[in-house]
C-alpha cells in the first residue's frame, strides 16, 4: 500500500474509526463521489475502500479513461483512498482503476455510486446529492412515525416496474419513466385499495432476467426508469396518494461481474475468501462476508440510505434463509460448520440483530420484512428475546399449503382439509405476511387463474374463494401484479401485463371483487388489529371436511365490527346452510361471491336474524342459501350484542329481585299480623285473669272459704281414689 497521510480533511480519523467498528451509518456521505468545493474550486470528491490495492485512480469520460490522469492517495490506515477532480458535473461517467497486489489492473464501478450508466453500460454516473431533494411528504412521515405497522392494515401490491406497463416506443427499451409510473401506478393502486407497493429490483443491476436480485449498484436507483431525483419524485408521489413504498433488498449475495464487487481490489473483500462460505453453488453468486465490520457497515448504511434519502417505508429482505444456514443449497463437503459444529451462520445472525435493532431504534414507523422460507424460530421477535428483530416474516408455509389445496379438484379437497387449517396452528408464533408473490407465477408454475381447477367459470369462482379466505385469514396481505384481474399467462419481465383482458367481463368482475376485498380489509380493524392473537380469530367450524366449508370469526379489541366468514370450496350449493353464531340479533351480509362488497356495488346489505338453537356448539345460528363456491361475510356489532345481553340479564335479575322482594314483604306482613294476633290474645288472657282475680276478690269471705273447702275436698277425693 502507498504511504498513508491525513488527506484533504473530508475523511476524518473518526470516520475511519466508526467505519472500522461497523457503526458509521452515514458512511455513504463520505465514500463514493460527491460534488464539492475545495479551496474555492468546484468539482467532485472521490473516496473508495480498497485495502488490498497498491494504487488507485479515477477514470472517466472526462479524462479519456486514462489511469494516470487522476491518481488517489491513501488516507489514515483504514484502506480508504481519495482524490478531488475539479470542473466535473452531474451526468459524467466514471470508474475506479485499482492495481492489485498481484499487479493486475481492475476497472470497478463505485460501490457507493448514487447513479449508474444505462445497461449494457457498466460505469458509474456522477449525480447530485440526494439529500438536496425538496420533499413534500412531511404529513405522511409524521403520521407513519405514530403508527405501529403490526397493528395497521397492510395490503401490498408487489410490482415489477419494467413490466407493469410498457411504453409506446418513445421510452428507452419501452421502460416507463419514474415520473410516468408515479402518476399512473399511484392512481391505480389507490383506486384498488392497496396500502403499499413493493418494488422488485430498484438498486442497479446489469441483467434484466435477474429481476433486480443480482445487484451491482446498491446505492443507485436503476437507470432503466430514470435518475435518482426521478425515483425520489416517485416515492413522494406515492406518499401524496396515501401509498407506502417497500423495496426488495438483497444483502445475501451479489454477482460475479468483473466491474462489480467481486474480488474488488484483487482479493476477496466484500465476500468470504473461503469459497465454501463465499459462493452460492446454485446461483453462481458471491456471498457477503458478515464477519467484516466494513462489509456490515456497507449493508446497514445502505438500508438506512434508502430510508433516509428516499423515504421508503420498508425493506423486504430477500433470501434470508440462504444467509442463516451455512449449508443452504450446498451438498456435503461444500460447506464448513460454525465454531460449535452447527450449520448456523453466527455472523449473519449478528448482522441481522444489529441491522434490525438500528431500524427499530429509529421509531419512525418503518418496517423490515424477512423472506425466510424455513422454520427458523423468533424471526420477528426482538434481539433481547434472542430473536432476529424483523417486523414481519413472509409466511411461505401458508402459501405452499394454500396453493396445493387450491389446485386440487374439489372432489379431493375433503382429504386435504388440513392444508387450509394448519396455518392456524402456528399463526401466533410470528408477525406474518400472507404472500402470493411473483415466484409463484413463473417458471411453468402457471398464473393464479390457471392454477385453479375446473372449466372457465369454475376457475374464476375458485379464485374468488381463495382470495376471500386469504383476506379473512390472520396475517398481512401481498398479491403480485396481474393476479387482481386474473391474468392468464405467467409473468414475463419482458412484456407488459395483459391490461386488454379488462375488456372482458370475467376479468373486470375479478378486479372489482378484489377491490371489494381490499376495501373490506381496510375498513374493518378486525382483519388486521390482532393478526397474531387468538383473541382476533375464532373457528366456528374447523372440521367440515366432507363439505369443504370453512367458517370463522374475526374481531378486534373493540368488538364493534366483528366478522363471520363462510367459504364453500366445492361446486355444490347448500340451500339451507346453517352456521353457528355466538349472539342473538341481526347480522349484516356485507360481501358475497356474486356481488362482492355490497358497499362497493352500491347495493344495500341484507340482514339475517340469528335463530335460537344449538349449532356448531353455539346457542344461535344463521340460516341461508350458500351457493356453489359461495362466499358469505357477515358483520355484527359484538360489543353491542354483549352489552344488550348484559342488560337483558340485569333486567331479568332485577325482576327476580323485585318478585323476591314482594314475597318477603308479604311474609313480613303475615308475621306482623300473627304477632299482633298473638299479642292481642295474650292481652285478652291477662285481662280475663285479672278480671277473674278481681271478681274473686269481691266475693264474700264465706263464699271464698267454701270454694277453698270444695277444692280441698276434690284433691282429697282424688288422692283417695
Amino acid at each position: 500500500m502507498a504511504e498513508v497521510n491525513r488527506g484533504m480533511g473530508v475523511i476524518t480519523e473518526t470516520d475511519c474509526y466508526l467505519f472500522g467498528q461497523g457503526t458509521h451509518y452515514e458512511i455513504y456521505k463520505k465514500l463514493g463521489a460527491h460534488p464539492m468545493t475545495l479551496d474555492g474550486v468546484s468539482g467532485y470528491y472521490f473516496a473508495v475502500w480498497a485495502p488490498h490495492a497498491t494504487a488507485v485512480s479515477v477514470v472517466g469520460d472526462f479524462n479519456d479513461w486514462k489511469t494516470e490522469a487522476n491518481p488517489c492517495v491513501a488516507v489514515f490506515e483504514g484502506g480508504i483512498w481519495e482524490c478531488f477532480i475539479p470542473g466535473l458535473h452531474a451526468g459524467m461517467l466514471y470508474k475506479f482503476a485499482l492495481r492489485s497486489a498481484a499487479g493486475e489492473l481492475l476497472f470497478k464501478a463505485d460501490p457507493y455510486a448514487r447513479s449508474a450508466e444505462f445497461r449494457p453500460g457498466t460505469a458509474s454516473k456522477l449525480a447530485d446529492e440526494p439529500w438536496e431533494y425538496a420533499w413534500k411528504d412531511d404529513a405522511w412521515m409524521r403520521k407513519r412515525a405514530k403508527q405501529d405497522p403490526r397493528k395497521e392494515a397492510l395490503s401490498i401490491y408487489e410490482c415489477h416496474l419494467g413490466s407493469w406497463k410498457r411504453g409506446d416506443g418513445n421510452e428507452r427499451d419501452g421502460f416507463l419513466s419514474y415520473e410516468t409510473l408515479a402518476r399512473e401506478l399511484s392512481a391505480y393502486v389507490k383506486e384498488m385499495g392497496y396500502t403499499h407497493v413493493e418494488l422488485m429490483g430498484i438498486a442497479e443491476y446489469p441483467f434484466d432476467g435477474s429481476w433486480g436480485y443480482q445487484v451491482t449498484g446498491y446505492y443507485a436507483p436503476t437507470s432503466r426508469y430514470g435518475d435518482p431525483k426521478g425515483f425520489q419524485f416517485f416515492v413522494d408521489s406515492m406518499h401524496e396518494a396515501g401509498i407506502g413504498v417497500i423495496l426488495d433488498w438483497v444483502p445475501a449475495h451479489f454477482p460475479r461481474d468483473a466491474f462489480g464487487l467481486a474480488d474488488f481490489d484483487g482479493q476477496a473483500l466484500y465476500e468470504y475468501a473461503d469459497t465454501r462460505k463465499g459462493e452460492h453453488p446454485d446461483w453462481g453468486t458471491k456471498v457477503f462476508d458478515y464477519s467484516k465490520t466494513e462489509v456490515k457497515n456497507f449493508l446497514i448504511a445502505n438500508a438506512l440510505y434508502w430510508m433516509n434519502e428516499y423515504h421508503v417505508d420498508g425493506l423486504r429482505v430477500d433470501a434470508v434463509a440462504s444467509m442463516l444456514y451455512l449449508d443452504y443449497g450446498r451438498r456435503d463437503g461444500q460447506w464448513c460448520p460454525n465454531q460449535y459444529g452447527g450449520n448456523e451462520n453466527l455472523e449473519a445472525i449478528e448482522f441481522f440483530k444489529h441491522l434490525n435493532s438500528v431500524i427499530a431504534g429509529r421509531k419512525d414507523g418503518s418496517m423490515i420484512i424477512a423472506e425466510e422460507s424455513t422454520a427458523w424460530p423468533l424471526v420477528t421477535h426482538s434481539p433481547e428475546e434472542n430473536g432476529l428483530g424483523f417486523t414481519f416474516k413472509w409466511n411461505m408455509g401458508w402459501m405452499h399449503d394454500f396453493l396445493e389445496y387450491m389446485k386440487l379438484d374439489p372432489y379431493f379437497r375433503r382429504d386435504n382439509h388440513n392444508k387450509m387449517t394448519f396455518g392456524l396452528t402456528y399463526f401466533t408464533s410470528e408477525n406474518y405476511v400472507l404472500v402470493l408473490s411473483h415466484d409463484e407465477v413463473v417458471h411453468l408454475k402457471c398464473s393464479m387463474i390457471n392454477k385453479m381447477p375446473g372449466i372457465y367459470e369454475d376457475k374464476f369462482s375458485n379464485l374468488k374463494c381463495g382470495y376471500s379466505y386469504m383476506i379473512g385469514h390472520p396475517g398481512k396481505k401481498l398479491l403480485f401484479m396481474g393476479q387482481e384481474f386474473a391474468q392468464w399467462h405467467e409473468w414475463d419481465e419482458k412484456v407488459s401485463l395483459n391490461w386488454e383482458l379488462l375488456e372482458e367481463a370475467p376479468h373486470r368482475d375479478m378486479q372489482s371483487f378484489v377491490r371489494g376485498l381490499l376495501q373490506l380489509y381496510k375498513t374493518h380493524p378486525a382483519l388486521y388489529r390482532q393478526d397474531n392473537d387468538w383473541n382476533g380469530f375464532e373457528w366456528i367450524n374447523v372440521d367440515d371436511a366432507d363439505r369443504s366449508i370453512f367458517s370463522f370469526i374475526r374481531r378486534d379489541e373493540t368488538l364493534k365490527k366483528s366478522l363471520v366468514f363462510v367459504v364453500n370450496f366445492t361446486p355444490i350449493a347448500r340451500e339451507d346452510y346453517r352456521v353457528g353464531v355466538p349472539h342473538a340479533g341481526s347480522y349484516r351480509l356485507i360481501l358475497d361471491e356474486s356481488e362482492g362488497l355490497y358497499a362497493e356495488s352500491g347495493k344495500r346489505a341484507s340482514s339475517h336474524r340469528a335463530k335460537p338453537g344449538e349449532c356448531d356448539r353455539r346457542p344461535f345460528y344463521l340460516e341461508f342459501a350458500l351457493p356453489a363456491y359461495g362466499v358469505r361475510v357477515f358483520e355484527f356489532d359484538e360489543k353491542k350484542k354483549i352489552e344488550d345481553a348484559k342488560k337483558r340479564a340485569a333486567k331479568k335479575t332485577e325482576a327476580v329481585k323485585k318478585t323476591s322482594g314482594a314475597g318477603k314483604k308479604t311474609d313480613a306482613k303475615k308475621a306482623d299480623s300473627k304477632k299482633k294476633t298473638e299479642g292481642t290474645k295474650k292481652t285478652e288472657g291477662k285481662k280475663t285473669a285479672t278480671s277473674k282475680k278481681t271478681a274473686e276478690s269481691k266475693k264474700p269471705q264465706s263464699a271464698r272459704s267454701a270454694s277453698k273447702k270444695t277444692a280441698s275436698s276434690a284433691v282429697g277425693l282424688a288422692s283417695s281414689l
